[in-house]
């Protein structure tokens, strides 16, 4: 039983497709039956699609069939494609990782119907969450890209949305520059200038809609690494309380090379955890509740991802 509380307030918001927000955080919710029960509720433009034993959600402008036999929509053209993850490691609510970008994503796609946006696509990946011993080619997203690229969509403008439920901070990842320093080729140096594009696109974005907190900052990974490895460029999306990430972003003027010990899985067991923005660290686990998410700033994020598909 919800308290009170938790039923709506300042930091609970009841709007939809947030008032499914708790039934998708309990322990042993059918979190794919709650996006599929949503998008039917907001009469979405979706389809699901299994890959490699994996189920991805698609939501396309209500104008594009979903025949996907036929080919992707807009094949060998370079829409924007938002994507989060809906799965959640066993044990943690997942309330930020990734539940909170989730629901943005679904917010944004009303939006989007509503300015009548005509080339975009919002995808919610299965299996972005590797268990130990796993390799990035494991991940939903690796298989997904894969996919995409066959489908004529390997120039499509990817936009990953994780943990983006607490702070007021926009991060935009610079991950992918530290996986790719040290490659060379013409296929790196390719990568290299579309996630650049991206990037510069992200940047407009938030100064199109007045963001006024926004940071380059190297974070976790996400399925940015599985589309990267699938030869599709993602530019990764979070965000971060400005007490965690500006001090953090200080950190890393005065040692640079701490990207690496973020990057590493070794630092679970390394003094150097604790140098982590205290958001990241309660991912994965049983404090990444909604008691650290800050709703107050939900909006300029859906603002943000309707911006980049403009």
């Amino acid at each position: 039983m919800r308290s009170q509380a938790q039923k709506g307030s300042a930091r609970n918001p009841i709007d939809p497709p947030y008032n499914r927000f708790f039934d998708f955080i309990e322990a042993g919710a059918d979190r794919f039956g709650i996006i599929k029960s949503l998008l039917e509720e907001f009469h979405l433009n979706s389809l699901v699609l299994p890959i490699a034993g994996n189920r991805h959600f698609f939501i396309f402008p209500r104008a594009q069939s979903l025949k996907t036999s036929a080919g992707f929509p807009f094949r060998d053209q370079n829409p924007v494609i938002l994507a989060a993850h809906y799965d959640r490691v066993p044990q943690s609510p997942g309330a930020n990782d990734n539940s909170a970008a989730v629901f943005h994503l679904i917010k944004t796609a009303l939006k989007l119907e509503e300015q009548k946006a005509e080339r975009w696509i919002i995808i919610f990946t299965d299996k972005e969450e590797l268990q130990k011993g796993e390799g990035i080619m494991a991940q939903g997203s690796y298989t997904l890209a894969e996919t995409l690229r066959q489908g004529g969509l390997g120039s499509a403008r990817v936009f990953i949305f994780d943990a983006c439920g607490a702070g007021d901070t926009l991060i935009i990842s610079t991950t992918t520059d530290h996986l790719l320093r040290n490659d060379e080729g013409p296929g790196i140096r390719k990568a290299r200038r579309q996630i650049q594009d991206l990037r510069r696109h992200a940047l407009k974005t938030a100064r199109d809609i007045n963001l006024q907190k926004v940071l380059l900052l190297p974070t976790p990974f996400s399925d940015d690494a599985g589309f990267l490895r699938a030869g599709i460029p993602a530019q990764t999306i979070t965000m971060l309380p400005a007490a965690e990430a500006h001090p953090f972003a200080a950190l890393l003027r005065g040692q640079p090379h701490f990207s690496d010990a973020l990057l590493s899985r070794e630092i679970q067991e390394t003094t150097d955890r604790q140098r982590i923005p205290e958001t990241w660290r309660s991912l994965n686990s049983p404090a990444d509740s909604h008691l650290r998410l800050s709703p107050e700033h939900y909006g300029q994020v859906v603002r943000f991802a309707a911006g980049l598909c403009r």
